[in-house]
């Protein structure tokens, strides 16, 4: 007689698997689950784009609309493009785009080379090179007022520091900051001392990513330090040379704070005019809001194209 055996119940089993039914209202809260999970970032999102349009797109909206009205006694009138022929037609403006297009072109000379040369000289030490870059990037990281006090000093007639060591090398001393031919490279100076920190740092760091080999295979051609610099540092470092340059003519058209504080914004007969210091005299001195937002636009048109130009460099460098 055989053993008994466990008999298997007839009532059939709940399908498991991908053949269960899904309920109705599991979409809600899977839903619901992933809208508590991102509140956080959602609410940092909406915040974000608030601040860039209220503070960043409306103004600019807003900038090129006045650029085609006049305000008087808090009445605004369409006057279509006589703001632009105002400004044309004063000659300030054009002193103002030659000052701001030298200050430019110098700006270019010192603080697009000075930084690359001190980066190629970083790069050969060996020893201490954080405490160098830390030297070097310590004018960023002071207020920009201070630096700009702090050179005034330097360049007083009486007893600034410039004016000394031309003393006591037994040269003529200069009125840096008063003579037409040496104000705008005053401003120069100072700007590049304060702002070469960080275009340092950028092309060190592009320097280290140059693979060594390069430099040995030009040093066994017989290359010196000149070649080596021109046939593998430059055309390796190509690509950030132009978006670098790119960035400080965008910078340094814009330029405000350094003649402002330096020389009163005009400087001797007008040699460091600006383009936006001559937008800060329309607005504030001159009350004409709609030449002001005029100016602003013209600015406004050509820095778009050098902008258009580095996005094209960007995109072609991840790609």
């Amino acid at each position: 007689m055989s053993a008994p055996t466990l008999s298997t119940s007839s009532t059939p089993s709940k399908p498991e698997g991908p053949d269960r039914p899904v309920p109705a209202h599991a979409p809600r809260e899977a839903f619901s689950r992933a809208l508590r999970r991102n509140i956080s970032a959602h609410g940092f999102l909406i915040g974000a784009v608030l601040c860039f349009s209220f503070f960043s797109w409306y103004p600019m909206v807003r900038e090129v609309l006045l650029a085609f009205q006049k305000t008087e006694a808090g009445k605004t009138t369409w006057v279509g493009l006589r703001n632009l022929r105002y400004i044309a037609n004063d000659p300030a403006f054009w002193q103002a785009w030659r000052n701001t297009l030298l200050f430019t072109g110098l700006a270019l000379l010192l603080g697009f080379v000075v930084p690359f040369v001190i980066a190629i000289v970083l790069n050969e030490f060996r020893h201490g090179q954080s405490y160098l870059r830390l030297l070097v990037y310590l004018p960023v990281m002071l207020p920009p007022v201070a630096s700009v006090l702090l050179f005034k000093y330097f360049y007083d007639p009486g007893y600034g520091l410039f004016n000394g060591i031309l003393h006591a090398l037994h040269l003529p001393e200069q009125q840096w900051l008063q003579s037409t031919s040496t104000a705008m490279l005053s401003v120069v100076l100072a700007a590049t001392w304060m702002n070469m920190g960080g275009a340092t740092l950028i092309y060190l760091a592009a320097l280290q990513g140059i693979p060594g080999e390069l430099y040995e295979a030009a040093e066994l051609d017989g290359a010196g330090i000149f070649r080596k610099i021109w046939h593998v540092t430059i055309p390796q470092t190509r690509l950030i040379l132009s978006l670098m340059l790119l960035m400080q003519i965008i910078a340094t058209m814009q330029v405000f704070a350094e003649p402002f504080l330096l020389t009163g914004g005009a400087g001797p007969e007008g040699s460091t005019t600006t383009i936006v210091y001559l937008i800060y005299q329309y607005a504030f001195n001159f009350n004409n809001y709609g030449g002001a937002a005029a100016l602003g636009l013209v600015l406004l048109v050509l820095l778009a194209g050098f902008s258009a130009a580095y996005v094209r460099l960007s995109r072609d460098s991840d790609d």
